[in-house]
């Protein structure tokens, strides 16, 4: 059975840590002009300049949210969107670079996204909903007889942040930092969400995240059950989608609690147990884990893989 590593603090979101089994019309974008070899980086420049990150009234105050303060970034780019699974699948058919997930043979899934029962090979202790499922990978998101075929605009997940790195080096591109990530985010706003201050204003719903109660019933209210395409809900200001809800994403930065003072290009503490993760998921809901706000982060181990992370590339200018 699976004994994950300890989480004093689970939720819906954030995941278990893995256990030890083994040792819409998309915004103007720039050319890639990096080494790599993928195909062209089609970014989005985030000018440079002081940012307000952080809060002072956080909701989660363990996890470091606040106090908020001003921090000087150097302009930078950033994908419109997540990685898809079609951009992932050429990585694969270039490199044969084997995931994480491939190699340890099984990964971390939803336990409402309907896995075949004769894969499941143990639950999370720590967060019930999740089951670790033998062949769970970023082609077999739900296990043995799922696909990406039908969903290839989708989000990839299951990767760790070691295999999104590796993607960033053979895209020329490289993760973002949390500060990068959270100021691209903001898009210049000072409130709770980068739209304003309801979630869902007028009822329009501007993210996906869990529509219904955790972890029983999503309703889809927001259009999508699990991930969503990229793409699916408005840009915010800088002309970025899905900053907010559906994949978590992975930073380059080591996690603390204890964020960086005000300063210029933070890039967090030098090392740590886990990396930071940021925007929420499908999963978050505010019953258990509101994390789908700029500010709100957690972190997971470098080699964890779960149903609900991904990434999203950045450049320097």
């Amino acid at each position: 059975m699976i004994q994950p590593m300890h989480d004093p603090t689970p939720s819906c979101c954030p995941g278990p840590r893995p256990a030890r089994l083994a040792p819409a019309t998309r915004p103007a974008s720039v050319p890639r002009s990096d080494p790599g070899g993928g195909p062209p980086l089609n970014l989005v420049t985030v000018p440079g300049g002081e940012f307000t990150l952080g809060t002072d009234t956080p909701r989660y105050p363990q996890d470091g949210e606040g106090p908020a303060r001003r921090v000087r970034l150097a302009g930078f780019r950033l994908a419109p969107h997540q990685v898809a699974n079609r951009e992932f699948t050429e990585f694969i058919r270039q490199t044969g670079h084997r995931t994480e997930a491939e190699r340890l043979g099984w990964s971390y899934v939803f336990e409402g996204a309907g896995p075949p029962a004769k894969s499941v090979i143990g639950r999370s202790s720590e967060a019930s909903w999740w089951l670790g499922v033998q062949g769970a990978t970023w082609s077999s998101p739900e296990g043995p007889g799922s696909t990406v075929d039908d969903r290839p605009d989708h989000p990839v997940v299951h990767v760790s942040w070691n295999d999104a790195r590796a993607y960033a080096e053979w895209a020329g591109g490289r993760l973002p930092t949390e500060a990068e990530w959270e100021a691209a985010a903001r898009a210049g706003s000072t409130t709770t969400y980068p739209w304003g201050e309801e979630l869902a204003p007028d009822g329009r719903h501007m993210c996906n995240v869990w529509q219904g109660v955790f972890p029983v019933t999503d309703r889809g209210g927001d259009g999508w059950r699990g991930t969503a395409p990229v793409g699916s809900y408005p840009a915010n200001a800088f002309g970025l989608y899905d900053m907010i809800g559906n994949v978590w994403e992975w930073c380059s930065d080591w996690f603390s609690a204890a964020r960086p003072p005000e300063g210029a290009d933070p890039q967090g503490p030098s090392n740590g147990l886990g990396r930071v993760t940021k925007g929420g998921s499908f999963l978050c809901h505010r019953s258990y884990c509101a994390r789908y706000r700029p500010a709100a982060r957690t972190s997971n181990t470098p080699d964890s893989t779960t149903s609900h992370m991904g990434f999203r590339l950045a450049a320097d200018l």
